[in-house]
């Protein structure tokens, strides 16, 4: 057997990170693009565009969600917040703390 092949189970399991990120690096742009046109949304959105994982796009969430302080970008927020929790789930228990996001 051929190292690093896998399995197909392990085939479908890279699949599926793979359109999570996707979806999410979606969404991502999606708020970036309801934020207030700025230098800083245009830094954001080529960030966002050259996340080549996970891991860039959770560092950018804090800059993101500051982007969109506007109640008139609620949705974006809403959705972004959901995009972010099925990608990265919470392991520790609930606790009386707010989340970082």
């Amino acid at each position: 057997m051929l190292a690093g092949a896998g399995l197909p189970g392990d085939r479908q399991a890279r699949v599926a990170a793979r359109r999570a990120f996707v979806n999410l690096k979606l969404t991502y742009l999606a708020a970036v693009d309801a934020a207030a046109a700025s230098p800083r949304a245009d830094w954001l959105g080529r960030q966002i565009r050259q996340a080549a994982e996970p891991a860039d796009l959770w560092l950018l969430r804090a800059a993101v969600f500051e982007a969109l302080s506007a109640q008139a970008c609620r949705a974006e927020r809403d959705s972004l917040q959901r995009g972010i929790a099925a990608v990265f789930p919470r392991t520790g228990p609930d606790s009386g703390f707010a989340p970082l996001f």
